[in-house]
C-alpha cells in the first residue's frame, strides 16, 4: 500500500507598507490646512517672518478658488524656494533646544508642504541682490514648472482651487459667507499683532481692509471701529517674570458675545479659557454676568517658560506656571481699570433710556460742581441756621404733585381685588385692571388665583411669533424714517449684515448699502423707537452672533430669536394700563404662550388655595 503525503505550504504576504508621498502629504495637510482660513494664517505668518512691512492678502470665492499673499520681505533663493515645499523644511530649527526658544511665527516647516498637497500653488520670489526671481508651479505636491521670472523683491504665493484633489474634503467647506468670516478672523489676529506692518485685504476685487502702519491703539480702532476710540483703557505692567501691555474696553463696551477679545503671547494669538477667566474676574461687579469685555492684551515672556508646540495651529499653549500668569494678568487689568477710576456707576435694572441720560452717564465737571456749590439754594441747605432763609419760588408751587398721585397712578393702585375673570384658558377680559411690579412684572387676577407675567419674556414670545409669520410670506410694514440715519460697521459686521438683509427686509427693515461698510437706514418696524434705529440694528447683530455658535439653528431662526430678544420691551420699563392689557391679550393669542423661543417662562401661576394654606386658611 502506497501512501502519498501532500504537503501544502501557505505563503503569507506582508500587509504593512508605506504610503505614497502624495497621499501621506494630503493626510498630514488635514492637520494644518482645514479650510481657506488656515492657509491664510500660515501664509500671513510666513510673510511676517520674512521681515515684510507691507503685506497684501487677495482672496476670491472666499478663498476656495484663490488665496494669495504678497509681501515685500527678504525673498528666497532658487534653492530655498524649492526646498520650502518639502515637509519639515525650516530655517528656524537646527537643534532640539531651538524648539524651546522660538520667537518667530512659523517654525515646523509644515505649512507650504501641506498647502501644496491639497491645492495648486504658484510661487514668485526674489531677494534684493538677485538679478531675477524664481517662479515655481506645484500641483499635488509635485513641481510641474520652475523658471526665472521678473518680479519685485519679496514673495508672492498663490494657492488656487483648494482641495481640488480631495473632493470629499472640499464638500465639507461651509458657505462662502462662513468661510470668509474665518478668513477675516485669521487676518485680524495677525494684523493686530503687528501694527508696524501695513496690511490690506481684497475680496473678489473689493478692498475690505486697508490698515496703515501705526500704534497699537490705532490698529485696534482701525479693526474694531471708531466707537472704541475713546473707550479704551491702557494696560501696561512690567515684571521680572513677564510683561503685559495692550488695551481693555471700558465697562460700557461689554457685549453679549466674545467677539472682541484678543489675547497674544509673544505676539502669537492664543485661545485660553484660563486667562480669559482671569480677565473676567478683573471686571467682577463692573459688568453684568452675561456680558463680555473687549480686550487686546499682549503677554511677553521667556519662550523657555511655555510650550507652543502642543497643537497643530499653535493657538493652544502650555505655561510653565499657569498660576503666576493668571495672577499677573488679573492684577494688571484690575490695576488699569482702577487707575482710570472705572467703578460700577450704572444700575443695570434701570431702563436703558435712563442709563443713557447725561446725568447718569457723564461725570460732573469742575465748572458744574462750582456753580452748584456756590448757589444760594445749596448754601441754604448746607449751612447752619439758614433754613428760614429759603426763598419763595414759583418753581416750588407744584410741590404737592409729589404727594398727590395722578389719575393714572391712582387707577393702577386701586385694583379691585374682588374682580373675577375667567381663567386664561377660557378667555381674557381686556378691561381688567392690572398691577405692575418692579417695572418688570404684571399681576393679573384669575378665578383660581393670579398670574405673574414677566413683561419682557411675554413680549419676546409675541414678537417671535409675529416675525415668524412675516418670514412665511406676510412681510411686516415698514415705518419710514423722516431723517434716514447711516450706520458704519466693521468689515466682519458688514459681511454679516449683507447676509441678513433679505430677511430683515421682510421683517420691516429698509436698509440700503451706502459705500464701503456703510448703510442708510430708510425705515424700521413700528416697534423700533424713533432715534433708536442704529442701536436696534447693532444689538440685533450682536445677539445674532451670540447664537452663531449653535449649529442647530438655521440662519432665519437665529435672526428671529435675535430680533425678538432685542426689540422686546425691557425690564425696568413703565407700562400704562392699556399697554399691560394689550400685552397680556397678545400673549394669550400666541400659539405658544407659556415660554419664549429660548425656553424662558413668560408667566407663572399662583393658586388661591396655595395662598390660603400659606396663611393657615
Amino acid at each position: 500500500m502506497v501512501i502519498f503525503v501532500l504537503q501544502i505550504t501557505l505563503i503569507l504576504t506582508d500587509i504593512i507598507h508605506l504610503l505614497p508621498d502624495n497621499i501621506a502629504n494630503q493626510i498630514a495637510a488635514g492637520e494644518v490646512i482645514q479650510r481657506p482660513g488656515s492657509a491664510v494664517k500660515e501664509l500671513l505668518e510666513n510673510a511676517v517672518d520674512a521681515g515684510a512691512d507691507e503685506i497684501r492678502l487677495i482672496i476670491n470665492d472666499a478663498g476656495k478658488s484663490l488665496v494669495q499673499v504678497i509681501d515685500n520681505g527678504k525673498g528666497m533663493s532658487e534653492t530655498d524656494a524649492r526646498m520650502a515645499f518639502e515637509r519639515h523644511a525650516t530655517s528656524k530649527i537646527k537643534h532640539i533646544d531651538d524648539l524651546f526658544s522660538i520667537k518667530t511665527m512659523g517654525f515646523r516647516g509644515e505649512a507650504l508642504a501641506s498647502i501644496a498637497a491639497v491645492a495648486q500653488v504658484e510661487l514668485k520670489t526674489k531677494r534684493a541682490d538677485d538679478a531675477a526671481g524664481t517662479f515655481i508651479q506645484i500641483e499635488n505636491s509635485r513641481v510641474v514648472l520652475q523658471e526665472p521670472v521678473a518680479v519685485n523683491t519679496g514673495t508672492s504665493i498663490a494657492m488656487k482651487n483648494l482641495f481640488f484633489n480631495v473632493p470629499a474634503r472640499r464638500n465639507f467647506l461651509k458657505s462662502n459667507t462662513a468661510e470668509l468670516r474665518h478668513i477675516l478672523d485669521e487676518f485680524i489676529r495677525v494684523a493686530m499683532s503687528f501694527p508696524d506692518i501695513l496690511f490690506s485685504l481684497q475680496s473678489n476685487g473689493q478692498e475690505v481692509f486697508h490698515l496703515e502702519k501705526g500704534s497699537l491703539k490705532q490698529r485696534v480702532v482701525q479693526i474694531l471701529g471708531n466707537s472704541y476710540n475713546a473707550k479704551l483703557v491702557s494696560v501696561q505692567e512690567e515684571t521680572d517674570y513677564l510683561n503685559i501691555m495692550g488695551f481693555v474696553g471700558k465697562p460700557e463696551t461689554a457685549k453679549k458675545t466674545r467677539g472682541d477679545q484678543y489675547l497674544f503671547v509673544n505676539n502669537r494669538f492664543i485661545k485660553s479659557a484660563y486667562l480669559n477667566h482671569a480677565i473676567m474676574n478683573a471686571y467682577s461687579d463692573l459688568i453684568p454676568k452675561d456680558s463680555f469685555p473687549m480686550y487686546a492684551l499682549f503677554i511677553d515672556l521667556n519662550p523657555a517658560k511655555l510650550d507652543i508646540n502642543v497643537h497643530p495651529t499653535k493657538q493652544e499653549i502650555k505655561f510653565e506656571d499657569d498660576k503666576i500668569v493668571y495672577a499677573f494678568v488679573q492684577s494688571a487689568v484690575k490695576h488699569a481699570l482702577a487707575q482710570f477710576s472705572i467703578t460700577p456707576t450704572l444700575d443695570f435694572e434701570l431702563d436703558a433710556t435712563i442709563q443713557q441720560l447725561d446725568a447718569v452717564s457723564k461725570p460732573v465737571s469742575d465748572a458744574q460742581r462750582t456753580a452748584t456749590t456756590s448757589s444760594h439754594l445749596f448754601k441754604t441747605f448746607t449751612q447752619k441756621g439758614q433754613a428760614h432763609f429759603i426763598e419763595k419760588s414759583s418753581d416750588l408751587k407744584h410741590w404737592k404733585d409729589f404727594y398727590e398721585p395722578s389719575a393714572e397712578k391712582n387707577e393702577a393702585s386701586s385694583i379691585d381685588v374682588n374682580v373675577s375673570i375667567q381663567s386664561m384658558h377660557q378667555g381674557y377680559k381686556a378691561e381688567q385692571v392690572m398691577l405692575q411690579l418692579h417695572l418688570s412684572y404684571i399681576v393679573m387676577q384669575t378665578e383660581a388665583g393670579y398670574l405673574l407675567i414677566h413683561q419682557q419674556n411675554a413680549h419676546e414670545r409675541i414678537l417671535y411669533e409675529r416675525y415668524t409669520v412675516a418670514l412665511s410670506g406676510k412681510p411686516i410694514a415698514t415705518q419710514q424714517s423722516l431723517f434716514p440715519t447711516t450706520i458704519t460697521l466693521s468689515p466682519a459686521d458688514a459681511l454679516l449684515l449683507d447676509e441678513l438683509l433679505p430677511d430683515m427686509q421682510a421683517l420691516g427693515y429698509q436698509i440700503e448699502i451706502f459705500g464701503k461698510h456703510t448703510y442708510v437706514i430708510q425705515g424700521t418696524p413700528a416697534d423700533v423707537q424713533i432715534g433708536n434705529e442704529k442701536a436696534a440694528i447693532e444689538k440685533i447683530m450682536e445677539q445674532y452672533k451670540h447664537f452663531s455658535s449653535d449649529l442647530k439653528f438655521t440662519k432665519r431662526e437665529k435672526l428671529l430669536r435675535s430680533m425678538a430678544i432685542q426689540n422686546a420691551i425691557k425690564a425696568g420699563t413703565a407700562l400704562t394700563q392699556k399697554e399691560m392689557q394689550g400685552l397680556v391679550q397678545d400673549l394669550f393669542a400666541c400659539e405658544v404662550s407659556n415660554a419664549t423661543a429660548t425656553g424662558r417662562p413668560t408667566y407663572t401661576r399662583f393658586e388661591k388655595g396655595e395662598m390660603d394654606r400659606m396663611f393657615g386658611r
